[in-house]
């Protein structure tokens, strides 16, 4: 009967988890869908400027590695639970003020406690299903990562449906209230395992940074970070510039892609028990790469588009199977860990679409996508040298 019970508090650990990624996807996905309402609505007749449109999504992505670098440490000491329910507050909070925001001044302050919100998520969900799940870290993080995918096509979904129907925004983000408020309340009696057995010791974050393994794992988060986001924030500009395609077949493709993510990653949760991990990533930016460079370089407009789509499914598991990876070679590195690593890819998310940018000033859009290739050859030079270790 205890193990019945306790394998029954798992399970529902599991999927507020599963609906606590969902929340991050929507405190980082719902409000660049409004940026040209946002424009119209507090700046005059004039509009926003760029610059200020800009900072929208900016100060969401401070907040959010905020978030991660702060809470990571705090959680070790304070427990895993109490900040999974100060980041859902944060997120219900942050959507409310989005909902209410009467000047531009208080809409940056709403993406700013999302972000916050979305970093501290993003930072204690990983180790909670890492301790639920210990024998299968890879094939269970897969899982828990699927649901960002899901939350982030979900809410975009939902977002532009209410544009087409007439819906407020301010509507929108009321609604979305819902589902970290229903959480809370699923969390308050949750049972939630340490983060760290209670038996063992927390290796502290100074003896993390002076094993090569873990320096390894944090470079490959970032070139996993990297790959992914640097396509995906290209992409609808790629059909429509470089492809020439429509801006409704770029939004179609960026659908498409983030489709493939979801279910590569429920795939890779799936049959994850059954393969290496790192072999799956090996294979993963072995394919990844030779589609960058079909997508870039075919001169078929169509197979072009369809390898820079099939790239969300072939780089999806990268990411959360490092994770696991990095979880299996270092038990004990609590919170603290996965903040680092979750910093880490984000970095690598804030750094390559800039960088696609700046080289495709120079070079044209198709050879700056072309350089993101890079990222996954480096990820297999990596991932190679950590198998031998």
């Amino acid at each position: 009967m205890i193990t019945l019970t306790s394998r029954a508090s798992g399970r529902g650990a599991l999927w507020l988890c599963y609906g606590g990624m969902m929340c991050l996807a929507i405190a980082v996905n719902l409000a660049p869908v409004y940026l040209t309402t946002f424009s119209e609505t507090f700046g005059g007749a004039m509009g926003l400027t760029n610059e200020q449109l800009g900072r929208i999504p900016a100060i969401t992505f401070v907040g959010l590695v905020l978030g991660i670098l702060i809470s990571g440490p705090l959680a070790d000491r304070w427990g895993a639970k109490t900040f999974s329910l100060i980041g859902l507050a944060l997120t219900c909070a942050g959507l409310a003020l989005l909902g209410v925001a009467g000047r531009y001044e208080t809409l940056l302050a709403s993406g700013a406690i999302l972000g916050l919100g979305a970093g501290i998520i993003d930072m204690v969900m990983s180790p909670i299903v890492s301790a639920l799940v210990p024998d299968r870290r890879a094939s269970a993080l897969n899982w828990l990562h699927s649901f960002y995918c899901l939350g982030a096509v979900a809410t975009t979904s939902i977002a532009s449906g209410a544009l087409a129907l007439g819906v407020s925004w301010r509507a929108v983000a009321f609604s979305m209230i819902a589902l970290p408020a229903l959480l809370v309340v699923g969390f308050v009696p949750a049972r939630i395992p340490p983060l760290v057995h209670e038996e063992a010791s927390r290796d502290p974050v100074s003896r993390l940074l002076r094993q090569p393994l873990f320096i390894a794992a944090l470079v490959a988060i970032l070139l996993a970070g990297a790959t992914e986001v640097g396509l995906a924030q290209w992409l609808p500009a790629y059909t429509e510039r470089h492809l020439g395609y429509s801006k409704a077949a770029g939004a179609m493709a960026l659908a498409g892609f983030s489709v493939g993510m979801v279910m590569g990653r429920m795939l890779a949760g799936s049959l994850g028990h059954r393969t290496n991990p790192i072999s799956l990533v090996a294979v993963s930016c072995c394919v990844t790469a030779a589609l960058f460079l079909v997508g870039c370089f075919s001169p078929y407009g169509l197979l072009a588009l369809a390898a820079c789509v099939a790239v969300g499914f072939t780089s999806s598991c990268i990411w959360p199977t490092l994770l696991g990876i990095t979880a299996d070679r270092f038990p004990h590195g609590g919170a603290s860990m996965f903040g680092l690593l979750a910093a880490a890819g984000n970095i690598g998310c804030f750094i390559m679409p800039w960088l696609v940018g700046a080289l495709s000033e120079k070079t044209g859009l198709a050879y700056g996508l072309a350089s993101i290739t890079a990222c996954p050859v480096l990820l297999l030079a990596i991932v190679t040298w950590m198998r031998r270790r």
